[in-house]
């Protein structure tokens, strides 16, 4: 597991809802293959034994593309395959507690909605980058705490840590994310949720160039 990796770019994160079956792995490697920065293994609804096996095929994926993996909220399956580091909710297992575990190279992003004290102790903490959001309305999380994009630039200001947005996020919205203070663009649905995930992830991917 290793921390030098760039974490500025795409940020592509799984939901088990639109990638049954063999599309986890078929639209996944879409991604990689069209330069995502991360790839976040999410799953809330299958059992142990099939989360184990498919993050598993993902980390195969991902180190063929030389992108690190993140596993969503479980520090043990992270453990399990040797993944690159963990993301966690406010209500997930704690990040100190996650950072002894994981040790200091892995990867640990943390949410924070659209509160900076929250953002400033993860960085405390040893947050590897700390995410806001949502921004717009999410199909994913349609009940999610919104965030004005206000928080960016002060965030930008008061950190040194990366800075992750998330919610709704597509090609026409996500540059002026950047322009705030985004580092990464964090997308599930607007990526996913299509046949074309090459396409959409060079197109989000091009924000990047163009903003800042």
């Amino acid at each position: 597991m290793n921390t030098a990796v760039s974490l500025r770019g795409l940020y592509a994160i799984t939901d088990e809802r639109l990638l049954p079956g063999d599309l986890l792995l078929e639209r996944a490697e879409a991604a990689l293959s069209a330069g995502v920065a991360l790839l976040q293994y999410r799953n809330k609804l299958s059992n142990t034994a099939e989360r184990l096996e498919q993050a598993k095929a993902l980390l195969a994926l991902c180190r063929r593309y030389a992108t690190p993996l993140l596993i969503n909220d479980d520090v043990a399956l992270c453990l399990a395959i040797d993944a690159d580091g963990v993301h966690l909710g406010q209500s997930d297992s704690g990040l100190q507690q996650a950072r002894e575990r994981l040790g200091p190279n892995a990867i640990i992003g943390m949410t924070c909605h659209s509160d900076l004290a929250l953002a400033r102790r993860a960085e405390e903490n040893g947050a590897s980058y700390v995410a806001f959001g949502r921004f717009f309305p999410s199909v994913t999380k349609p009940h999610a705490i919104p965030a004005d994009i206000g928080i960016l630039p002060i965030a930008r200001a008061a950190l040194k840590i990366p800075i992750v947005a998330i919610g709704g996020i597509n090609t026409e919205n996500g540059g002026a994310l950047i322009t705030a203070g985004a580092d990464m663009l964090a997308v599930i649905h607007n990526l996913f949720a299509f046949p074309d995930v090459d396409f959409r992830a060079r197109e989000l991917n091009s924000l990047f160039a163009s903003s800042r």
